[in-house]
């Protein structure tokens, strides 16, 4: 069984073979599971969850399982899963399709729910009405298809920009920057600076260029903020006018001037671990990172908590825009631990887990009313500045209204924008080639510089667009 498992795993996934490995070890898990279950003295019942965790957030995810099974007496086993988001939606896909009975739990990305939602159970038939609303309504609607409920919401995320208060106040700079052109300004002049200091490795700004999931997000804020508006809007594909090319434009310049050419392979962690060794003076992160006061410690003590804050991103003549994430929890209808299952996520999203996790750690509240709580506030100084970002334009990727071909065109614009960021094409050029292609996958009318040109496809019954997301959690969260 084991042999055939590895054989189905290295013909699916030939073309991602950090996937196989991982992969091959859930196979393992699969297979030796399968034996165990059918002991039927086997006991205590265990549950499997597959989702991604960022270092920082190991230690405190387990002290929340170990309260689970003292809670419940429930055994929870976390499956490997890999880095990438690209990656990681092919592993859960190619899972949820097979039948397989685990893992029992999945982490779902806010861009999941339509591609995932025929093999997820629907969680309204088992999570009482009061615990749903207590969550932003944005949210719950972002996770429902069809009517039915298919994860609980857990975190929210949005892009930020992160900055060193230390060297704005060295290079006398007041704030942080307020435009793109502020930026490589005082990206310029602070890099400049600290090389003449013999900081050779510094660099102005970094960001996430890896062609992958993360870089149509930063793409989108760039595109979004110059006013090139959304990927696909009202049903047609506007990507490729002026301003996203001018906006693809000003991002390829960064290349080797304040960001290092290396930024094109650059991931979260890659980022992250610059910004911990004090080699930058602006990053583009998410929330997600822990906050400014909760990071821990530095390798540099220049990067210490009281040295860096953070702000919402650049405007452009579009204004500010972050992009949306953040991602809950689902439960699988091949589970054959389902009550069990529901349980483990209903802890996770409940009031007092989450109210615990932010007085105690780090991140943003899914459910409105925890905005207010002094404890809250106290421990998560930066959530004012987080709300200041909600005020402004979110970049919302539309998942919603392709549904399963997301991933599809996802990737035919993050390798277009990598394309001319590389310099292997013309921004002008990307633009054009990836409205014809967003239109033979979408079947959507693509829309040309020219308003009279367009495309013949339409996909009849087109979502209409994302949801607000958030706008009941601020509504109910101002100072």
């Amino acid at each position: 069984m084991y042999t055939n498992g590895v054989r189905w795993v290295r013909s699916r996934f030939r073309c991602f073979p950090r996937l196989q490995s991982v992969l091959l070890l859930v196979s393992l898990v699969l297979a030796s599971s399968g034996c165990r279950q059918s002991d039927p003295s086997a006991s205590p019942t265990t549950i499997t969850l597959m989702e991604w965790l960022d270092r920082e957030y190991q230690d405190p995810r387990n002290e929340e399982i170990s309260e689970f099974t003292h809670e419940t007496g429930i055994q929870v086993k976390v499956l490997p899963s890999p880095e990438g988001p690209v990656e990681q939606l092919a592993m859960w896909k190619s899972l949820l399709e097979s039948g397989a009975k685990i893992p029992d739990v999945y982490a779902v990305d806010v861009i999941w729910p339509k591609i995932l939602a025929d093999n997820l159970i629907d969680l309204k038939d088992y999570v009482p009405a009061q615990e749903i609303a207590a969550h932003s309504p944005d949210l719950v609607a972002n996770n429902t298809v069809d009517g039915r409920l298919v994860a609980l919401p857990y975190n929210v995320e949005v892009g930020l920009l992160y900055y060193r208060t230390d060297l704005l106040r060295r290079y006398g700079f007041r704030s942080p920057p307020r435009t793109w052109d502020e930026l490589e300004i005082m990206a310029a002049r602070i890099q400049q600076g600290e090389r003449a200091k013999g900081h050779k490795s510094f660099w102005g700004f970094i960001w996430q260029g890896a062609p992958t999931e993360v870089l149509t997000c930063n793409a989108l804020e760039w595109q979004e903020s110059q006013g090139g508006g959304a990927i696909i809007d009202d049903g047609r594909i506007t990507v490729d006018n002026p301003e996203t090319v001018r906006a693809w434009e000003r991002a390829a310049r960064w290349v080797g001037s304040i960001s290092p050419r290396g930024v094109l392979a650059y991931r979260e962690w890659d980022t992250q671990n610059i910004w911990k060794a004090g080699d930058a003076a602006f990053m583009r992160s998410w929330n997600g990172l822990p906050g400014p006061y909760r990071l821990g410690p530095s390798e540099t003590p220049s990067v210490d908590a009281k040295n860096y804050d953070f702000a919402p991103l650049p405007a452009g003549k579009g204004g500010s825009v972050s992009t949306f994430g953040g991602h809950g929890y689902a439960v699988s209808k091949y589970s054959a631990q389902v009550e069990a299952a529901v349980k483990l996520v209903r802890f996770l999203c409940r009031r007092d887990t989450e109210l615990k996790r932010l007085r105690t750690y780090s991140g943003v509240p899914t459910i409105p009313d925890l905005y207010q709580d002094p404890g809250v506030r106290a421990a998560t100084p930066y959530l004012e500045s987080v709300q200041k970002v909600y005020k402004e334009t979110f970049a919302a990727r539309p998942s919603a209204v392709t549904g399963k071909k997301y991933p599809e065109v996802s990737r035919a614009y993050f390798e277009a924008v990598h394309s001319v960021l590389t310099g292997q094409k013309a921004a002008a050029d990307a633009a054009g080639n990836l409205r014809e292609q967003l239109a033979r996958i979408t079947g959507f009318e693509a829309q040309s510089r020219d308003p009279s040109r367009l495309t013949k496809q339409k996909l009849a019954g087109a979502a209409a667009g994302p949801h607000g997301f958030v706008q009941a959690a601020m509504s109910s969260s101002a100072p």
